[in-house]
């Protein structure tokens, strides 16, 4: 079965992200083995410089990439990742990719992430050129997750 991590800077605070990402991690459970792994951000100061933004994003990027499964195929969620439909992104997440058993999705926190992540990553996806809280994109991101395995088995849940 398919492995899905993802590693996201900040925790679910309030009860209705975290019921919301709840609920999508069940309806992914006959599909693949879903995780969440929270990884605190790194503290700034209320009027943090530039070079104090870089240096925090840095502390986070090293806390991420070591809690990267090994021959994961790693995505990272970025505003300048590559935009997809639903049914493309099912069948990057659905079709074999060189035999990889784990998928390992990156958010970053307020800041975004790290150069060095997203220099890492086999891939750099866009929901959107929109920004949303990256608590509420959890949400979404599980919510596709569960419509790429939907579209991939032709069900009715995508329309």
């Amino acid at each position: 079965m398919l492995g899905i991590k993802i590693i996201c800077v900040g925790r679910l605070k309030e009860k209705f992200y975290a019921d919301a990402a709840e609920e999508y991690l069940k309806r992914l459970r006959p599909y693949c083995k879903a995780e969440i792994e929270e990884l605190a951000e790194a503290k700034r100061s209320a009027n943090c410089s530039p070079a104090d933004t870089e240096a925090a994003l840095l502390r986070e990027a090293e806390a991420i990439i070591a809690k990267i499964p090994k021959g994961a195929r790693v995505f990272s969620m970025c505003v300048e990742g590559e935009s997809m439909d639903s049914v493309a992104f099912s069948r990057l997440i659905t079709s074999p990719d060189g035999g990889a058993s784990k998928i390992c999705f990156i958010i970053g926190g307020s800041d975004g992430l790290h150069e060095s992540v997203k220099k890492l990553a086999d891939k750099r996806i866009s929901v959107s050129p929109m920004t949303f809280p990256h608590h509420l994109f959890r949400v979404m991101l599980l919510e596709q997750l569960y419509r790429a395995f939907k579209i991939a088995e032709g069900g009715t849940y995508h329309k």
